[in-house]
């Protein structure tokens, strides 16, 4: 997002400031207090969040106007207005419907439509109980998929489980948005015993709609969705294979979407032209003459610092020297008394009165160091 707004300096801004098309305004602003309604930033009608989500949605509709609106971009937009000002969440924006996910907001929805059939395919490989469930009871899987792979999963997980799959479906693509779906439908349908719940149609979207939390927690869910294997290559040959069979059955699509981009890598990558390259922008800015004020400043300090010492000097080489009397005085008491060598120890009076308290103290301790280990 952040080179796309580099490229088109202002675009968003005269976006902004144009009228948007009433048929677009008015289904935008009755989603705008459905989108996380209980979060500070939207919890107002008409507070800032809001005001926010219907400036970045119009846009798209005059950015994109053969499109228009989907109610499935209100989310997304949101989760981006959570964590970024209003153009960049529109340029990101932009990027998630053109590259990431293009052709799910189309008027017809077919990408959406291909794509659920992707997910069934590899359903089988991933998890053929949940495949064989969802076969027999003839479940078409835009009735469970639709809202995950539209949403991004926003509207599905807890919100520590949406932003690690964010991070990472930016980071490496729709794999992750496929990964997520199966290992889903793998530990919600996988196994006999969840299937004793599901015997029709309604038991089994109900089960889908109702996730167990534990398949949904952050820590369970990343691991499940890291370890599964299923690869871009997978995902492309499967597309092309169900491509096929849609122009087969269904004849061409009609909506004429730019290929899908796997990460934020294959996208940079992709960017036609010279890109201005992305350079850290810091949040403490100096004056331009700064580094040479200080270093005009080191030299003044110097000199302070040197002149303090020789006042210092000075002042020791006038203050007086110790006194001879003085001198003799701290000698005299370290003589030892008259009378008495210095080679000779002074006399003790080895009294039995000391002995005792000699003896009472080592009795003392030893009694002391008894309770201390004891």
């Amino acid at each position: 997002g952040k080179v796309k707004l580099q490229q088109n300096p202002g675009k968003f801004d005269e976006l902004d400031m144009s009228p948007g098309d009433p048929k677009w305004l008015d289904v935008i602003e009755r989603d705008l207090h459905r989108q996380f309604p209980f979060h500070e930033m939207f919890v107002s009608r008409g507070g800032h969040g809001q005001q926010d989500l219907f400036r970045v949605l119009k846009a798209y509709t005059l950015y994109r106007p053969e499109e228009g609106y989907c109610q499935a971009q209100a989310p997304i937009a949101a989760v981006l207005l959570m964590h970024m000002p209003a153009e960049q969440a529109f340029w990101c924006l932009v990027q998630v419907c053109e590259k990431y996910l293009p052709g799910y907001y189309s008027e017809k929805l077919e990408a959406i439509q291909l794509d659920g059939e992707i997910l069934f395919s590899l359903l089988q490989k991933v998890s053929p109980v949940a495949h064989k469930h969802l076969s027999r009871q003839k479940i078409d899987p835009l009735l469970y998929m639709t809202e995950w792979f539209m949403c991004a999963f926003a509207r599905t997980l807890p919100w520590s489980s949406v932003l690690r799959v964010w991070d990472m479906f930016f980071c490496e693509g729709v794999k992750i948005i496929f990964r997520v779906g199966l290992v889903l439908l793998k530990h919600a349908l996988g196994s006999p015993e969840k299937l004793k719940a599901c015997q029709g149609q309604y038991e089994t979207i109900e089960q889908l709609r109702s996730l167990s939390p534990k398949i949904m927690q952050e820590a369970f869910l990343v691991q499940e969705v890291i370890e599964l294997p299923v690869t871009e290559r997978q995902i492309e040959r499967e597309h092309l294979i169900q491509l096929r069979r849609w122009q087969e059955t269904r004849g061409e699509l009609e909506c004429r979407s730019l290929p899908r981009m796997h990460g934020a890598k294959a996208i940079l990558d992709a960017e036609p032209g010279p890109r201005p390259a992305l350079q850290p922008s810091p949040s403490i800015r100096l004056p331009p003459d700064a580094a040479l004020l200080s270093s005009k400043a080191k030299p003044h300090k110097q000199a302070q610092k040197e002149q303090k010492r020789t006042k210092t000097s000075a002042q020791l080489d006038k203050s007086p020297g110790l006194s001879q009397a003085t001198v003799v005085t701290a000698a005299g008491d370290a003589c030892p008394p008259q009378g008495v060598s210095p080679k000779d120890p002074v006399p003790q009076d080895p009294t039995p009165q000391n002995l005792a308290c000699h003896h009472s103290q080592e009795s003392l301790t030893s009694q002391e160091s008894e309770d201390t280990y004891l």
